[in-house]
């Protein structure tokens, strides 16, 4: 499957955006879709994942700030964000995996499938 992330920009603390990540090339309502981010310097962190019926898993950081949705019929998952932070700036990458169990779901060797990065900069 290829993913294609969009979205980010730049905006001042407390701002909202919306990142989108299209897929095709594969049965997109089988995979687990996830964001992950990284920061200059920094390791590739787990953001939020949403399996293939719905369930949702946040890191703590962003739980209650952001929002993880899918929608099927365009193949495409959402990363809504409010209530940013000087922190969540970074690089957000989307990521599919058809095999990833619960357990393993923030790690970023669970997933074989990697969209571009879509840079959010956000100003204090």
């Amino acid at each position: 499957v290829q993913l294609q992330a969009c979205g980010g920009g730049l905006v001042q603390a407390g701002g909202s955006l919306r990142l989108s990540c299209s897929a095709s090339g594969g049965t997109f309502r089988m995979y687990t879709m996830a964001w992950f981010r990284q920061a200059p310097g920094k390791e590739r962190e787990f953001v939020a994942a949403i399996r293939s019926g719905g369930s949702t898993t946040y890191a703590d950081t962003v739980k209650g700030r952001f929002t993880i949705s899918r929608d099927n019929a365009k193949n495409t998952v959402y990363l809504q964000m409010n209530s940013l932070k000087p922190e969540d700036t970074a690089l957000y990458y989307c990521a599919a995996s058809r095999t990833v169990i619960l357990s393993s779901i923030m790690s970023k060797t669970s997933y074989a499938h990697w969209g571009q990065g879509t840079q959010v900069t956000v100003s204090s």
